[in-house]
């Protein structure tokens, strides 16, 4: 990227501070990718860019934002998790344990078979993935673009879902704000979130996802029932 970039970005999104520019730099120095490319998308607690590796493979470097970012909404999701029960509530090492979370959320979706971004790497507050798109464009959200399949697509949801509780696992924040369509099959993001079963919520996260994606579907005409829909992951977990 170059100083214009930087400045322009900086300017835009304040998400490049000086912590954030070396972490960046130690990933590129590493041959992870060369530099950042363009801005994808601008969420509530971090700036999603593309860039391009030495080979021109484009990847997804996602940046938490550490002074603006609402880690006490991330501490309130983490501190029920098993796996983060001695983590103290301290700004950055709640934004680093996260995106941490995220990357091994994303490892144990990848081992359950469910629809998800290849994890490739992650330093303090950044993660490189998978890039899912054709060429140099990304794969839109479900909520920009719509299948021309809705009700296979809906089924192609919710065996992600079974297979993601099956795993022991729910998303935890599943709309169509966060499931791409890439070429008819849905591809689940933002998995920093996602939190194990273990977790006394889980039922909670469950109906929540449940009820965001069948609601969806109900608006634009398909007959889903959110009970049913539940109780068939549910079955599938015990199987």
């Amino acid at each position: 990227m170059s100083n214009t970039q930087k400045e322009k970005f900086k300017t835009m999104h304040g998400v490049f501070d000086e912590f954030t520019n070396r972490t960046l730099f130690k990933l590129i120095t590493e041959g992870h990718f060369r530099g950042l490319e363009s801005p994808i998308n601008v969420g509530k607690e971090s700036n999603v860019f593309s860039a391009l590796t030495e080979d021109e493979k484009r990847v997804i470097v996602k940046i938490y934002r550490l002074e603006t970012c609402d880690f006490n909404l991330m501490y309130d999701y983490i501190k029920d998790d098993p796996r983060y029960l001695n983590l103290k509530k301290k700004r950055r090492k709640v934004i680093f344990a996260w995106v941490q979370r995220e990357f091994r959320n994303l490892m144990n979706a990848r081992e359950a078979q469910v629809n998800v971004p290849i994890p490739i790497i992650f330093l303090n507050n950044v993660l490189v993935l998978e890039f899912i798109g054709n060429n140099d464009k990304i794969a839109p959200k479900l909520k920009d673009e719509l299948p021309k399949n809705k009700s296979l697509f809906f089924s192609k949801i919710i065996e992600n879902i079974r297979k993601l509780y099956k795993a022991g696992m729910v998303h935890a924040d599943l709309s169509a704000f966060n499931i791409l369509n890439f070429n008819e099959t849905p591809v689940f993001i933002d998995m920093s979130q996602a939190s194990t079963l273990r977790n006394p919520r889980a039922e909670e996260f469950l109906r929540r996802d449940v009820k965001n994606i069948c609601d969806f579907f109900k608006k634009r005409g398909l007959k889903v029932e959110e009970e049913g829909t539940i109780k068939k992951i549910k079955e599938y977990q015990e199987k």
